[in-house]
């Protein structure tokens, strides 16, 4: 692959000097993610207690390993893949609005859970091989079907702006079919609630490993084609210029953000904001390129969720809210005090 730099890169002529300031973030959001990790296992339907007073106790040393210590690090792994999708995103469609949802998964991934509670009621059949599927198994297929038809209706990855309409015409459409779905069959609609505001109360173990892995592997490859991402936004035809084969690349970054928001939709249903504004606070501390803006997004939208839902915990105990719900009350504060900040 042909080697050049973007308009992000440091200037050719000036000596090298390591990124002081973006290794600087990724240390502090690591450092910050401990701290939350450990506070977050002490909040509970009881409100917060110190940590090492739970570990003391079999009964809640129990309770922490068991069910609260899989719920953190599944919000952490959840946020950290939305927040490598949003960066993504961004880079891909060359718009900073962009969000991991842009391609039809979330929509997809509600009408997939629907059809299943649907089918979970309708017979035996059904519902012996849905129970070995499992609700988050039909999530992620109605996610991967969801950007899959993207695809086809923008005819491939060729033009950005074809890609960008089909999936917002995918979600529409497939939002629609899912809301007749939940008004044709109400029994569905509390537990199809419980999904679509969002929430890491079901996250056990297997999930976190399944995202942990998940999230390994789309970061090494978006850490790959980290050079794809600043060539496209420079433009397409300064991609093309450079002999960059866009075409696979452009699919293959596609497939990171599917893989990336398929996972996290999965297991803890749909998440506003979080790939949205991560990349955005990181770019607001530190200019850097997508190499490293890939996996200083990812830390901060695990933190970013990790303290989501500590305080969907914490704020209302022994009630819960809904850490959806939260994540998109704080993530649009954000954006609208952005976009009074700055008239561009």
């Amino acid at each position: 692959m042909p080697t050049f730099t973007s308009a992000l890169d440091v200037d050719a002529s000036a000596p090298p000097r390591p990124p002081r300031r973006a290794w600087g973030l990724g240390a502090l959001l690591v450092l910050l993610s401990l701290v939350l990790g450990a506070l977050s296992l002490g909040v509970g339907s009881t409100g917060m207690q110190a940590i090492w007073q739970m570990l003391a106790d079999p009964v809640a040393s129990q309770i922490v390993w068991d069910i609260r210590a899989p719920r953190s690090l599944g919000a952490y792994t959840a946020g950290a893949l939305l927040g490598l999708a949003g960066a993504v995103a961004q880079g891909l469609f060359r718009n900073p609005l962009a969000d991991p949802f842009l391609l039809g998964s979330a929509s997809g991934a509600s009408l997939g859970v629907a059809l299943a509670l649907v089918a979970l009621g309708a017979s035996p059949l059904a519902a012996d091989w849905l129970l070995s599927l499992g609700l988050t198994g039909a999530a992620f297929v109605g996610a991967v079907a969801a950007v899959l038809l993207t695809l086809a209706l923008a005819r491939g990855v060729q033009h950005t702006l074809r890609l960008l309409l089909a999936g917002v015409v995918v979600g529409v459409v497939l939002g629609a079919f899912t809301s007749l779905i939940t008004l044709s069959f109400p029994e569905t609609l509390q537990s199809l609630q419980a999904y679509v505001l969002g929430t890491t109360a079901f996250v056990g173990w297997s999930a976190v490993t399944t995202m942990a892995v998940v999230w390994a592997l789309c970061l090494t490859v978006a850490w790959a084609l980290a050079r794809v991402l600043d060539a496209l936004v420079l433009g397409e035809a300064t991609a093309h210029s450079l002999g960059l084969p866009l075409v696979p690349l452009r699919l293959a970054l596609v497939a990171v953000m599917a893989l990336a928001t398929g996972a996290a939709v999965a297991q803890t249903g749909l998440i506003a904001f979080v790939g949205l504004a991560a990349p955005h606070l990181v770019r607001a501390v530190v200019k850097t390129t997508h190499a490293r803006l890939v996996l200083l997004s990812s830390l901060m939208g695990g933190a970013l969720l990790l303290l989501a839902d500590a305080l969907a915990r914490g704020l209302m105990a022994p009630q819960e809210l809904p850490v959806g719900v939260l994540t998109a009350v704080l993530g649009g504060g954000y954006l609208l005090w952005l976009m009074g900040r700055s008239p561009r």
